[in-house]
């Protein structure tokens, strides 16, 4: 990382969390005077949350959490549990673009999760397999897999309690698909049905398709980079979409699959995965991908390290980050491939067989990254500057996935 990087102030998330004590989670008074024989720990808590949330007390910055049965609402400076939330299933989660809500993705449809003021709404967008939460250029856009759905909404409309109704575009055939809308109101999209996808397509803004591209078998996954380059990834490398055309960055192997992606608005440079077995079961690979926007070239770097698909993030100012098995936190300059810092955060662990099932995950937000435990049921705060783990907490269940309320895009 260059010595501007390091120069730059923290910001002030970052510093309430370096004063934050470590703290543990859930706790129960054990004063029980003023209460009925009949009164549990768990109607207490309810209790007092609305109260808290009548008297309009708010969680500061929220970070949801899921485990096997529900969510847990943390507050994201201190990281104390603010509420537990029952949801049976299994539950994925993600920001929706506001200062308050964070989308739900359940059996049923995406519903929508009022961070703040720890609860679920009345909102939801109904559909069989939601799949991605894409946040860009002030939009939030649903893919529902089920039924190739896509939806684009204003998050700020969540405010009002009432649903948003956005744009919607339905997909020629249902798939495990993705879209984003760029800031002109062009709507990249994936082409597939439920047994192949191929490619991406673009629609302009009265939904006119002006671009369209094929040439990327198994396509999955999205980000965007500076200057509003948009790439998805596939089997044999990246599509790129930038200033109205498609452009193909090949993989070095006949099968280098980039599924997972993580951009910035600080850097041309997206970071991918990098995997080249298609017969494995699970690959566990020790190489990432950094994709230039600006060159359409792709370089490797070998971690020493294998990760997992919710190893990958981007730093404040660009920074590449990915959590590695061995238990720690790898800080890449995009520019050079450069490991610049080797942070220790949690244990070693190796990734599951099923995705489904709980592994150490990372949530970045600002000068900060979280980075849940499920082994030993903690979720840590770590600055990136300074490498330094700045506060833990230890919840009542291990968690799974983690994410958390992040304001625009």
């Amino acid at each position: 990382m260059n010595k501007s990087i390091r120069d730059r102030a923290l910001t002030g998330t970052a510093l309430a969390l370096a004063v934050s004590a470590v703290l543990t989670a859930c706790g129960g008074g054990g004063d029980t005077s003023s209460s009925s024989a009949s009164d549990t720990k768990a109607q207490k808590e309810r209790k007092a949350a609305k109260d808290a949330r009548d008297a309009g007390a708010l969680v500061e910055e929220p970070l949801v959490a899921t485990f096997d049965g529900g969510l847990y609402i943390l507050d994201g400076k201190t990281l104390k549990l603010a509420e537990t939330i029952e949801l049976p299933g299994f539950n994925r989660v993600n920001p929706a673009g506001d200062d308050a809500h964070v989308f739900v993705s359940t059996d049923s449809g995406f519903r929508v999760l009022d961070a703040a003021r720890r609860t679920l709404t009345d909102i939801t967008y109904e559909g069989a397999k939601p799949g991605h939460v894409v946040r860009h250029a002030g939009r939030t856009v649903l893919f529902t897999d089920g039924t190739g759905e896509v939806t684009v909404l204003d998050p700020a409309g969540l405010a009002g309690g009432e649903k948003p109704e956005g744009r919607t575009y339905t997909s020629a055939e249902p798939h495990h698909g993705v879209a984003v809308e760029l800031s002109n109101g062009e709507l990249l999209t994936t082409v597939g049905t439920e047994e192949k996808r191929t490619g991406a397509l673009v629609l302009d803004k009265d939904d006119k398709e002006i671009a369209r591209n094929e040439n990327c078998p198994g396509v999955h996954g999205e980000a965007a980079a500076r200057g509003e380059a948009v790439a998805v990834g596939c089997e044999d490398g990246v599509l790129l979409y930038k200033d109205g055309e498609f452009t193909k960055v090949d993989a070095p192997d006949d099968y280098g699959r980039i599924g997972n992606q993580a951009g910035s608005e600080e850097s041309p440079v997206l970071l991918g995965d990098y995997k080249t077995d298609p017969d494995a079961e699970l690959e566990r690979p020790t190489r990432v991908s950094l994709i230039d926007t600006e060159t359409a070239k792709l370089r490797l770097v070998d971690l020493g390290t294998s990760y997992s698909f919710r190893s990958l993030g981007r730093g404040p100012h660009g920074e590449a980050l990915v959590l590695g098995t061995d238990g720690a936190l790898r800080v890449i300059d995009p520019e050079t491939g450069e490991v610049e810092k080797r942070i220790p955060v949690v244990g070693e662990w190796q990734e599951p067989l099923d995705w489904q099932q709980p592994r150490p995950t990372l949530f970045v937000r600002d000068h900060t990254a979280y980075v849940s435990e499920p082994g030993t049921r903690e979720l840590h705060a770590v600055d990136i500057e300074s490498g330094e783990k700045v506060t833990s907490v230890t919840l009542p269940k291990s968690t799974d996935e983690l994410s958390g309320v992040v304001p625009g895009h």
